[in-house]
């Protein structure tokens, strides 16, 4: 049985046609610098909140904002020592229908892996393709380890925003329906309704999907 990357499931919780144009896109997927700078932030929240200058650091908030973030997290989660000091990081989580990287592992009771995102957090919880792909880590490492994984976290941290996602029911049924979308592409999907997710794509010119301006949208065009 072929295992669907992380990146996939999570491109096609986000839009089945993207990934698809991204399947014949052999063009080099590795994160810019600049990402990779943002998630480094994600190793450094102790000598953050050491006050260490943030000066040039790659931050979305002001540092006072980003250390009450990171205390607010500390008070509210059980695994932030551990999350500050993972046992492992950037690993390849091979499960039964899944696999890809998980930024880290953090060992409480029981494992439970982390994903680090260079973006910004919605108001609450997760966005939904970062709850498929966080479900999808949890259950690669449940295979992988032989136990139960009923959690995992994402984190922002240019917010210092660290927010945790229970795998619950409704959450497993959004990964088995991109697991089942991305086993039902064999061409390009239908366009979404929702358009607002074009305006950013790399792939719109091939898709042929026509956005509107914000003069239009107005109603002054």
């Amino acid at each position: 049985m072929k295992k669907h990357a992380f990146s996939d499931l999570r491109t096609a919780a986000y839009c089945p046609r993207k990934c698809y144009y991204r399947w014949q896109d052999d063009a080099d997927r590795d994160p810019p610098p600049e990402v990779e700078e943002r998630r480094e932030l994600a190793f450094r929240y102790g000598e953050i909140l050491d006050g260490v200058d943030l000066v040039d650091a790659p931050i979305e908030v002001t540092p006072t904002q980003l250390r009450t973030n990171l205390s607010c997290a500390k008070a509210r989660l059980d695994a932030f020592e551990a999350l500050c000091d993972p046992a492992d990081r950037d690993v390849l989580l091979t499960g039964k229908d899944c696999r890809g990287i998980a930024h880290k592992i953090v060992e409480t009771d029981v494992p439970v892996p982390s994903l680090i995102s260079a973006g910004s957090p919605p108001e609450n919880g997760v966005w939904h393709p970062q709850t498929v792909h966080a479900v999808a880590a949890a259950k690669a490492l449940a295979y992988e380890r032989e136990t139960p994984v009923e959690r995992a976290f994402v984190e922002y941290p240019t917010y210092g925003v660290v927010r945790e996602v229970p795998l619950t029911t409704r959450r497993k049924a959004a990964y088995r329906t991109a697991v089942r979308t991305l086993e039902s592409i064999d061409g390009p999907p239908p366009r979404l309704d929702d358009r607002s997710k074009c305006e950013s794509c790399e792939y719109r010119e091939e898709c042929g999907v026509k956005t509107r301006s914000l003069r239009s949208l107005l109603g002054l065009g």
